[in-house]
């Protein structure tokens, strides 16, 4: 079996190259996940799926390697054959040696798989969470009101599975007023799959939907929560009581949900150490604006990205304004545990222009505030000496 090497681009741009390859398999099986029937695995495949398949193959024959006789078994690889075994072209830096597109229990395709599907070469393209974020900030900026705003990205982070009662009760909202009609449009009804024993399941640390797995066990989609263990069942719903279902669309809940609950943590993190938070400021220009008692003005944008490489070709400076003094891009200090060398990876897959985005865990940052909170309380106790 041919090892990763270390030849990068232009080889891995092919059709058939690692890079390209990756960012169609991660479509094709996102694509597959969203058809509910098994006519998905008949012939013909779905156009994306059918892609993959004959680029896998494709990618295995130059390569001397035996390919996937058929998309069962593309699937099987996806989920059991750690990327890092795949014969691809690809650069030391691309995958971790545990990195998989599909989860093994659920079959479900992984938040690396979705960061994939994002972030391919043709990263500058339209994808779903950014449109719904940019017209919601048109909306609301249309109407003047930042605080609709800041509402409606409580909801994603806060909310992302309604009832129909609480649907009712959000779209009533006046502060929802100028994104009602996209609320309407984000939330789609959960399917009869995810029902057990009769009732939906939400999760009780990232309030997700929980998804049945074959063990007649739970599964959360979110990395974070099952490295701390089985899923504890928050709501449960049963539809005879509370009617239809509801949850954000994946790319919502991978790209605004997961780091919304990264931000919350932080912003409490930081706030317990006396300082002042304010969340999406200017209409979402970043993430936290943090002031110091000393008038001191950090800007935060919060990314929660499995492939530091990907997150690195997503870096971008930080918007100047509101103005602020020191900039910073956090993750979650798990992903910098889970992944050796992350920050590196990052810093050697920034564009030019981002060469200056200091990226640090959220650890990392909670301790670099309170220790010039210390540095300032020594100086002024030097100066009243």
């Amino acid at each position: 079996m041919a090892a990763i090497t270390s030849t990068p681009e232009p080889s891995g741009w092919a059709a058939h190259g690692g890079v390209v390859l990756l960012h169609t398999l991660a479509k094709g099986l996102i694509d597959l996940e969203e058809k509910t029937d098994l006519e998905a695995f008949a012939m013909p495949y779905p156009a994306e799926a059918q892609r993959a398949l004959d680029r896998t193959v494709l990618a295995c024959l130059l390569r001397g390697a035996d390919p996937p006789r058929s998309l069962a078994q593309l699937l099987d690889w996806c989920a059991n054959r750690p990327l890092s075994d795949w014969p691809l072209d690809l650069a030391d830096d691309t995958v971790g040696p545990d990195d998989r597109l599909l989860d093994g229990d659920s079959a479900r395709p992984t938040e690396l798989c979705h960061e994939w599907a994002k972030l391919g070469p043709d990263a500058a393209g339209e994808h779903l969470e950014g449109e719904v974020i940019r017209a919601a900030l048109r909306m609301c900026q249309e109407y003047g009101e930042e605080q609709s705003y800041s509402a409606f990205r409580d909801l994603l982070v806060d909310r992302p599975v309604l009832t129909s009662a609480e649907a009712f009760e959000v779209a009533a909202d006046l502060l929802m007023e100028p994104v009602r009609d996209l609320i309407g449009w984000i939330y789609q009804p959960v399917p009869a799959s995810h029902l057990h024993d009769g009732a939906y399941a939400t999760c009780g640390r990232c309030r997700t939907l929980l998804t049945p797995t074959r063990e007649g066990t739970w599964w959360c989609e979110r990395d974070w929560c099952r490295r701390q263990g089985p899923p504890p069942v928050g709501r449960r719903l049963f539809p005879e009581e509370v009617g239809e279902v509801l949850q954000l669309r994946r790319p919502l809940r991978q790209f605004v949900t997961g780091p919304g609950r990264a931000e919350m943590d932080l912003a409490r993190a930081l706030v317990e150490l006396g300082l002042v938070i304010r969340m999406w400021p200017g209409f979402d220009s970043y993430d936290l604006h943090v002031t110091f008692p000393s008038g001191t003005v950090w800007a935060v944008d919060v990314k929660d990205w499995a492939s530091p490489r990907l997150l690195g070709m997503a870096a971008r400076p930080v918007r100047p304004t509101p103005p602020y003094d020191e900039a910073y891009w956090v993750v979650p200090r798990h992903r910098v545990a889970d992944r050796p060398g992350y920050v590196a990876t990052f810093e050697r897959n920034r564009p030019p222009e981002a060469r200056a985005v200091r990226l640090l865990t959220d650890d990392d940052l909670v301790r670099l505030a309170a220790e010039l909170l210390r540095r300032r309380r020594r100086t002024e106790g030097d100066r009243h000496a």
